[in-house]
């Protein structure tokens, strides 16, 4: 009996590098005091800039984003309700310094839920969140345990949390670890509205008559210590942090002419550690905003349907050649003359026929200086038969390795 044997055929397709120009536009951001830094774009999440986003850093009061986003999760399974009274333990100063951000809390105090947690968000109250994690939790060891497992489960590397505050020095993270926290907070409505209010009074309680509470950010309130020295146009939430291991931190969005943006900025300078009374986080940020806003456009990359590039199937029937079209629109915002680099990946890159019309066969890939934007997947824009003899040898060869 004759043997076929089918020979494999090297396709060599330059449409695997197929470049639009190379980009030689170096994306400079401007100069900060800030020690770690990460800008992204939230309709898209690209990330804009970023510098030492990696680094493991303390985030002083930005750990408060996985207490109350932890809180406001339990709220949304139902284990526990916003108008729940919630009486503050004998643990409710734990971790605490004297000259720390605290409320006021007293143990034996009642408050309702909700108080707690504009407390927290508001006023960075330190006792608010030992509170906060006592009830969600049943005690504030129990919490933190739940924190880290939060961050780890969320892709978080160079997370460690101690405190459920972020008061203690050995609370660790990185920029890029509080954006993936910072995304998933946001994703609860309730997250929002706390962290974006500006000023609110908390009712009497058991022990003390209502709190005024003014928000830490002068970003987005001009009620603080710092007047309207640092309010900034489009600016909302999420929350600001100082330690002097930590320097001055903030993570906040901003939104102006259809652009939403989300920055984090660690280890600032500041009072009480230069000779300075600029809060350089706030500074640094409106920095970040003006330069992006400056930069930046919308640019449509692809839309649906779109050839990106034509190749030809092997062993086909008929005409071999075919597109290779975007699965779906991506826009994203690049710098203004920016020349994205579209690199196609093939799952196969033989591209043997038989080809069915919208058969996914790869990802194209859009880069920048080396860096991936996005990615769409990469479909066939026809069907492509296969040619009879393919088909008999594809037959025969079946045949003989089953035996049937």
């Amino acid at each position: 009996m004759k043997i076929f044997k089918i020979f494999p055929v090297l396709l060599v397709l330059c449409l695997l590098f197929a470049l639009f120009a190379p980009c030689a536009l170096a994306l400079d951001g401007p100069q900060l005091t800030a020690q770690a830094v990460l800008l992204a774009d939230l309709d898209s999440g690209a990330v804009l800039y970023e510098r030492n986003a990696d680094a493991q850093r303390s985030p002083a009061s930005i750990t408060k984003i996985m207490t109350l986003m932890l809180t406001l999760e339990a709220v949304e399974r139902g284990e526990i309700r916003l108008d729940d009274p919630v009486t503050a333990g004998a643990d409710c100063r734990r971790g605490m310094r004297d000259d720390s951000s605290t409320t006021g809390i007293v143990a034996g105090e009642t408050l309702r839920l909700e108080d707690l947690l504009y407390c927290a968000a508001v006023a960075s109250g330190n006792d608010a969140c030992n509170v906060l994690a006592a009830y969600v939790a049943g005690d504030i060891p129990s919490f933190v345990a739940l924190m880290n497992r939060r961050a780890e489960g969320l892709g978080c590397t160079q997370t460690h949390f101690v405190d459920p505050h972020g008061l203690s020095y050995d609370n660790l993270t990185s920029a890029r670890d509080l954006y993936r926290i910072t995304l998933e907070a946001m994703r609860l409505p309730a997250f929002m509205e706390l962290c974006d209010c500006p000023a609110v009074t908390v009712p009497a309680t058991n022990v003390f008559p209502p709190r005024e509470l003014k928000s830490s950010n002068a970003l987005i309130s001009d009620q603080g210590i710092y007047g309207d020295r640092y309010l900034y146009e489009g600016a909302h939430g999420v929350k600001t942090g100082y330690t002097r291991a930590a320097g001055y931190c903030l993570i906040s969005t901003a939104e102006r002419n259809g652009l939403r943006l989300l920055a984090v900025v660690l280890g600032c300078d500041g009072p009480y550690l230069s000779d300075t009374d600029t809060r350089y986080s706030f500074v640094d940020t409106a920095k970040l905003y003006d330069w992006a806003f400056e930069t930046f456009r919308p640019r449509e990359l692809c839309t649906r349907g779109q050839t990106l590039s034509r190749c030809q199937a092997l062993s086909a029937w008929g005409d071999p050649w075919f597109s290779l079209e975007a699965g779906s629109a991506l826009s994203l915002l690049l710098p203004e003359g920016a020349q994205p680099e579209l690199r196609l990946e093939l799952e196969d890159a033989s591209l043997q026929a038989p080809i069915a019309a919208g058969e996914l066969l790869g990802q194209a890939v859009f880069l920048l200086e080396g860096r991936e934007l996005g990615r769409v997947p990469l479909v066939a824009g026809r069907s492509v038969d296969e040619s009879l003899w393919a088909y008999v040898a594809r037959t025969v060869k079946e045949t003989i390795e089953t035996g049937v």
